[in-house]
């Protein structure tokens, strides 16, 4: 599709979450901008996730909606204001073309509800949100995120060859600056998925075994794991768990040695920079969900059951069964 066949002045990305699947989705929007300079892009983004776009050179409009607070049904009320003056405002805004790279039914009804003359999502797209579409794009299951994605600016005519994230630096706060004209290597020791996190006590002992001072990062939710993991260190940790927001988190990723890491969107943004990410990988598929980009080394154990991609599980064979001593020989070897 010739992308200056048909007007192509205003552009909205829908892609609210999570945080690793909208680093996948920066390609995408590289490839989109470099082959239309002049148009205006807006980008529909989950409240908690927009550090990661406010102020991005080539978005001119950040929509955050609260996706979290529609699943409460005591905000029910609120919910429905909230996503009736959200639609209207789409509406209003005439969009020329819309791109569903989310492919959920929320993202579907979204798209719908802007009435743009060219609504693009994916074939397989879930919850029946492919309905909403003038214009289906085939992306496959069995290739990385970031390639799929790209799969939509193919269409569009975009060149994809050149693979970018256009992540822009961000200020650090005085008290990290010291911090980042060090060298230290990062731990990012949560993931979404409980089945998807390595052992603290074995960070711990990781952090304790390592040349390098380690710095560990996370969300408030990882401050436990994260003082365990300090504690065994042998003074070698030091936990911003909890303590950063997303600009400076990826302020400290950017200027780490390499990145130590759970699948997670932490470790999506370290391959993003090009820093050298190793990544403790069980139930979920480095195919499809893996570091993107060369450099990077997944490490997992050789278990038949994975990848399973279950959230749950009883014991974790392919987390519990990955030793320290197997990580890090891998981490010496490829460091030597």
């Amino acid at each position: 599709m010739n992308m200056q066949s048909t007007n192509r002045n205003k552009i909205l990305i829908v892609k609210p979450s999570s945080l690793g699947d909208v680093v996948h989705s920066l390609p995408f929007l590289n490839a989109l901008k470099k082959s239309l300079p002049q148009a205006k892009i807006h980008w529909v983004i989950a409240k908690g996730l927009e550090g990661l776009l406010e102020g991005h050179p080539m978005i001119d409009k950040l929509i955050i909606i609260n996706k979290d607070m529609w699943k409460k049904i005591t905000y029910a009320r609120h919910t429905l204001n909230e996503i009736t003056l959200l639609l209207k405002e789409l509406k209003r805004e005439k969009y020329d073309l819309v791109i569903d790279v989310q492919g959920l039914l929320r993202s579907g009804i979204i798209t719908k509800s802007t009435r743009s003359p060219m609504r693009v999502g994916f074939r397989e797209a879930r919850e029946g949100s492919r309905f909403f579409y003038t214009h289906k794009v085939k992306g496959g299951r069995d290739i990385h995120a970031v390639d799929r994605y790209l799969k939509i600016a193919e269409f569009l005519g975009c060149e994809i060859k050149d693979v970018r994230f256009p992540l822009p630096s961000y200020p650090v706060s005085s008290s990290n600056q010291s911090l980042t004209s060090e060298d230290y290597a990062v731990i990012i020791p949560g993931a979404r998925w409980r089945t998807k996190v390595w052992p603290a006590e074995k960070f711990g002992e990781l952090a304790s075994k390592l040349t390098l001072k380690t710095v560990i990062v996370g969300a408030r939710s990882d401050i436990k794991a994260a003082d365990t993991i300090a504690s065994l260190s042998e003074g070698k940790s030091l936990s911003l768990a909890g303590k950063t927001d997303l600009r400076e988190l990826i302020e400290i990723i950017r200027h780490a040695q390499f990145v130590v890491s759970n699948d997670s969107g932490p470790m999506h943004i370290a391959a993003a920079l090009d820093i050298p990410v190793f990544a403790i990988f069980g139930p979920t598929d480095p195919v499809r969900t893996g570091p993107y980009g060369y450099g990077h080394t997944v490490i997992r154990e050789d278990i038949p059951c994975a990848p399973c991609f279950k959230k749950t599980c009883k014991d974790m064979k392919c987390m519990n069964d990955l030793s320290l001593e197997k990580v890090y020989r891998i981490i010496e070897k490829k460091r030597d």
